[in-house]
């Protein structure tokens, strides 16, 4: 009998399963990054700048290729997490990063679930902790499902898809000048460079940094010769944020240069109000919920990532952990009903220290250790050049995050 049908069956399904595995990672990373603060800062960047905030999007999505492309690469050839390329580095210095990661990922996740609550209430008017109680559940159902990993791949594509469906809809019906956003992306009026870097700290800072690097390597999209597909998803995964970022602006920009004024209490519920009537506040409800739940699944999958060390890599004793992670934010979130502001600046400003520090140490392999912690894998000199200069932008952002600790005392 001949067996190469079966052959060629089972390497189209591990193809499969790969692809999937690839999109889902890229979706992570994205919809990690697009969460409830994501929302709310186009909003206002947009109300601020008008058509003048297209350039910041552009630079901070150049740079946010840059950063992913060395973390991507790195991590994905290595076959190693963040944390424990960092003690092959410098022993014990994986054990801080990780502690940086999980802490911030702990008080965000607390406003993650907060956005799911309000989201609830857009949608249905319901009570916002029974809203962030039931989010929260359905977050814990996917990881306490037989194939969790799939699960979560397929539920933060789904998500993701729907998000920028809804904004792209909401951004043709509120007629935006197009023309002059095109012209501001590359000869701008106005240029904020504090915009720009709070976009940048917004998108791969903390957490965001290394969701689909991990989940890639969990994946088993492993090692040199992955290489094409593992540069192809990085990109890609911050093209998708940029794409809800572009349309969440544009539509946005149609609404304010239509003359409306946003409430200052809700700018986004009011521009999607002002867009599509009494409906656009459920819509806005439905985008609000999918871009936090999808936010809290990676927050809380990529924070547990980091104590792999101490789950010894078993994969049920992990989607606990998460399970667990989770209904600790959500026990935080109805005792306080929204994270504090001095542990949100804490955690902000942490976040803003963990991106050169974790990009550092990424370069660092790149250029010093690619012969063992590589495989012998050849770094681009160009890839390199581009990581340094980004990293060096990286440090005035941590040096800049500083003023949110000081402002503590």
């Amino acid at each position: 009998m001949d067996d190469h049908p079966t052959v060629q069956t089972e390497t189209n399904t591990t193809a499969r399963a790969t692809r999937g595995a690839l999109v889902g990672a890229m979706f992570l990373m994205a919809t990690s990054a697009i969460g409830p603060g994501f929302i709310t800062q186009t909003t206002v960047f947009t109300d601020q700048l008008g058509a003048a905030f297209a350039f910041a999007i552009v630079v901070s999505i150049l740079v946010d290729i840059a950063v992913q492309l060395n973390v991507w690469r790195v991590i994905g050839v290595s076959g190693l997490h963040a944390q424990d390329l960092a003690n092959k580095v410098a022993p014990g210095a994986g054990y801080v990063l990780a502690a940086l990661v999980v802490l911030g990922g702990l008080v965000f996740n607390i406003g993650n679930i907060g956005g799911t609550a309000l989201g609830m209430n857009a949608m249905f008017g319901m009570d916002v902790k029974l809203g962030g109680a039931i989010s929260a559940l359905v977050a814990i159902g996917i990881f306490l499902s037989k194939r969790a990993g799939v699960a979560m791949d397929r539920i933060v594509v789904v998500l993701g898809v729907l998000m920028i469906a809804m904004v792209l809809y909401t951004a043709i019906v509120s007629d935006p000048p197009v023309g002059q956003a095109l012209k501001q992306s590359v000869l701008p009026d106005d240029i904020d460079f504090l915009i720009i870097t709070t976009l940048i700290g917004g998108t791969v800072g903390g957490y965001i940094t290394y969701a689909g690097a991990h989940r890639i390597v969990d994946s088993g999209i492993t090692g040199p010769d992955q290489v094409a597909q593992i540069s192809r998803g990085s990109i890609t995964g911050i093209l998708v944020t940029g794409v809800m970022r572009v349309l969440l602006f544009l539509a946005v920009l149609g609404v304010v240069t239509g003359g409306a004024v946003l409430a200052a209490d809700n700018p986004p519920a009011s521009a999607f109000q002002s867009a599509l009537g009494d409906v656009g506040v459920r819509v806005f409800g439905v985008i609000l919920w999918a871009a936090s739940i999808t936010s809290v699944i990676g927050a809380s999958y990529t924070s547990v990532s980091f104590l792999s060390g101490l789950l010894k890599g078993n994969d049920r004793r992990r989607n606990f952990a998460v399970v667990g992670f989770i209904a600790v934010c959500t026990a935080l979130f109805l005792a306080l009903g929204k994270a504090p502001v001095t542990l949100l600046v804490l955690a902000g400003a942490l976040n803003g220290l963990i991106l050169p520090v974790g990009l550092a140490v990424i370069l660092w392999v790149a250029a010093r250790r690619w012969q063992d912690l590589l495989g012998g894998y050849r770094y681009p000199r160009w890839l390199l050049v581009i990581g340094v200069l980004v990293w060096a932008l990286t440090v005035y952002l941590g040096y800049e995050s500083l003023g949110g600790i000081k402002d503590l005392w």
